[in-house]
């Protein structure tokens, strides 16, 4: 876990300069494996094991006497340090989106004098967390370090919010799980001004009133392809790391290859890979990467290095049938001489639910706790960097409310081919007839909506949640319940009442507040993408290996960026992904892909969802026996129990629901048995973030 931390105070100094942060007078106090980057009277650090081209610190010499002019970019960043100068000159003058327009993945801190600028990211993968600390202002890229120097407690507000409605920004406001610790949203920038705060946005507004002017297919997919392009090479450009030393090679063992033994002393292969899933995403990137032209030092200006392949690495679920197509097309891809292909096989031990009693804490919880054993298999046959496709589908996909939007522009005919895909995927039925007719109305609905009116409706409806909730079986049945201004997540029907009632409040007191109002399809997409970014974010900590990096392009600034210019009538087309991939592939040379390239695989994943919660029912039984979410008051134990049994036996239960609640109980258990804490010094905290072992009376996690 790799994260940056630092503070602003209101005081002229805190010390001498370079000194470390002081709490008071002559105590100190400084996280555990730091490196300072600058020090007092505005310290930064940047802590875990970054690589030394992973932090950059450029600083712009100024007139003796006057403020200190200095940007710090921590992670992959394909900007050149004059383009780093340049951006800090720019930022000095206000213009922070200059800050966030460079290809790669990374958080960028500015310190003018005593102003000090932290840029968050567009999708939610890098997020800034911030707390009032010592008479001024800590902020950091995690959340639990914050939590532990404020000795914070459970914000269990948040908790229940989180599973009632996990893709609702108006619920879960600016709160984290522990109590005082704020997040700033998406797109925008924490400026510190000598212990003061002030969040501010750094992306253009459009306007509600008035349609944007719509951007031509044919560029807004070519912005697509340079965009993704440049982060793919902001990867392949930067230097090359070899895993950390292990301990030495056993030797030949029966049936295990060296690939093999090293995956299992914990060790990624050295170079670059990338997932290889047979689906449109993950093919997108091993192709652009192993093909990409132009790059120094290469065989003819192709591939990842000079005589280096691309190390293609395919998942094999043996446990969940129906991945025989996906399978076929991994393979025929690979044949590119270009990759190096790896079919990392599993079986009941890759289950989802596998595993669980093992694993690190992370900073929040996320569904992907219970896929994290899953996932490490899977990477520990990759490389030191590997590329994956997470974020694909929430970055170019359309979100079903976005039919709502094309109504509001007067663009009905746009509707006809989604709606008709929805009457086929429900199969030759007479319900099928109808659901063109329904999509149009709730789609028309939700057009006519307030927003203010579309929270209230939804917090009216939230109490009721635990009782008859929908069973979202079909693709229509769920774009039904998606064109809405909000509604709950499959984890709220197992939720106690008073929990959602206490989430209903949060829903009324959001609709009274002024806010800037965007398309409902617009708000939507935007915080589905926040919620899968941060579950990516506590994948990539769960899921660790040791000297790997994971590289997630569809979620930069970029490519996000280029992606929301791709014209609404477009996005909205069965199918939209892969063909907007497939002319990116087009763009850079790429022609050749096997039948079937893009067909979705999500029912594969639903069904070893099922396997894994049928198989590991006994160790999910025991957890729920006396669950820590039950003693705050969030669910009641018997009832989740009872959906466990259910869902094991194939009643057509949401598999996802019941992810996040075990997800969210694992990491308690890990978070109120945790030691040590992320501070040391005389002034360090006295105990860590929620300590102890016990829940009472609904409201925190007390030592």
């Amino acid at each position: 876990m790799r994260w940056l931390v630092g503070w602003s105070s209101i005081a002229a100094s805190f010390g001498t300069v370079g000194a470390v942060g002081h709490h008071g007078e002559g105590r100190t106090v400084h996280p555990v494996g730091s490196q300072l980057l600058w020090g007092d009277p505005d310290p930064l650090w940047a802590v875990g094991d970054w690589r030394p081209d992973e932090i950059r610190v450029v600083t712009v010499a100024t007139p003796e006497g006057a403020p200190t002019t200095r940007l710090a970019v921590l992670g992959c960043c394909g900007a050149t340090d004059e383009q780093l100068r340049v951006g800090l000159l720019a930022a000095r003058g206000g213009a922070l989106r200059h800050l966030t327009a460079w290809p790669g993945s990374y958080t960028a801190v500015v310190q003018i004098g005593r102003r000090i600028t932290v840029a968050g990211d567009l999708a939610g993968a890098r997020p800034v967390f911030h707390t009032p600390w010592a008479n001024g202002t800590a902020y950091a890229t995690a959340a639990l370090p914050l939590a532990d120097l404020i000795e914070a407690q459970l914000d269990i507000g948040h908790l229940a919010a989180l599973l009632a409605c996990p893709e609702t920004p108006e619920a879960l406001g600016d709160g984290t799980p522990y109590a005082g610790v704020k997040r700033i949203p998406p797109g925008h920038a924490l400026i510190l001004r000598e212990g003061s705060r002030e969040i501010t946005g750094y992306e253009a507004v459009a306007s509600l009133a008035v349609a944007a002017p719509q951007a031509d297919p044919v560029s807004a997919v070519e912005g697509v392809r340079d965009a993704l392009v440049e982060a793919v090479r902001a990867r392949l450009t930067a230097p090359r790391h070899a895993p950390e030393t292990l301990p030495p090679d056993p030797g030949p063992v029966p049936g295990m290859g060296p690939a093999e033994r090293r995956a299992a002393r914990g060790a990624p292969v050295p170079g670059i890979g990338a997932d290889l899933s047979g689906g449109s995403a993950s093919a997108t990137l091993a192709l652009l990467a192993s093909g990409l032209p132009g790059l120094p030092g290469t065989v003819l200006g192709h591939g990842t290095g000079a005589g280096e392949r691309l190390l293609a690495v395919t998942f094999n679920d043996l446990s969940a049938p129906g991945r025989e197509d996906e399978m076929e097309r991994a393979r025929a891809i690979a044949a590119n001489p270009r990759l190096h292909h790896v079919v990392v096989a599993a079986g009941e031990e890759a289950l989802p639910y596998a595993s669980l009693e093992s694993g690190p804490l992370t900073d929040e919880p996320a569904p992907s706790l219970v896929v994290a054993e899953r996932h490490r298999r899977r990477l520990s046959a990759g490389s030191a960097d590997h590329f994956v496709g997470h974020g694909a589908r929430q970055v170019l996909d359309a979100h079903p409310a976005r039919l709502a939007d094309l109504l509001m522009d007067r663009r009905r005919r746009h509707l006809l081919r989604p709606v008709a895909a929805l009457a086929r995927a429900e199969g030759p039925s007479t319900y099928s007839l109808f659901v063109p007719l329904a999509v149009y109305r709730a789609a028309r609905r939700l057009a006519r909506t307030s927003y203010r009116t579309g929270l209230e409706t939804a917090a009216s409806l939230l109490p009721d949640a635990n009782r008859d909730a929908p069973d979202l079986d079909t693709p229509a049945d769920a774009s039904l319940a998606s064109l809405a201004w909000s509604r709950p997540g499959p984890a709220a029907r197992w939720l106690t009442g008073e929990a959602l009632a206490e989430v209903s409040v949060r829903l009324q007191e959001a609709a009274l507040r002024p806010a800037f109002v965007q398309r409902p399809g617009e708000a939507r997409a935007r915080a589905a993408l926040a919620r899968h970014a941060a579950d990516q974010r506590i994948l990539e900590q769960a899921a660790e290996i040791r000297s790997q990096r994971l590289h997630a392009p569809y979620l930069d600034n970029q490519v996000v960026r280029a992606a929301r210019a791709l014209p609404e009538s477009l996005r909205v087309q069965p199918g939209a992904r892969a063909a907007i991939l497939r002319r990116v592939l087009a763009g850079a040379g790429i022609h050749d892909l096997p039948p079937g390239w893009g067909t979705p695989s999500q029912a594969t994943s639903t069904a070893a969802g099922r396997i894994g919660l049928r198989t590991a029912l006994p160790e999910l039984i025991a957890l729920f026996d006396a669950p820590l979410l039950a003693d705050a008051g969030l669910v009641e134990a018997r009832v989740v129990r009872k959906a466990l049994r259910a869902a094991s036996e194939g009643e057509p239960l949401p598999l996802d629901g019941l992810a996040e609640l075990a997800s969210t109980e694992l990491w308690l258990r890990r978070l109120v048995t945790r030691r040590g804490t992320c501070w040391t010094g005389t002034a360090a905290p006295r105990q860590r973030a929620v300590a102890g072992g016990v829940v009472p009376a609904r409201r925190t996690l007390q030592p």
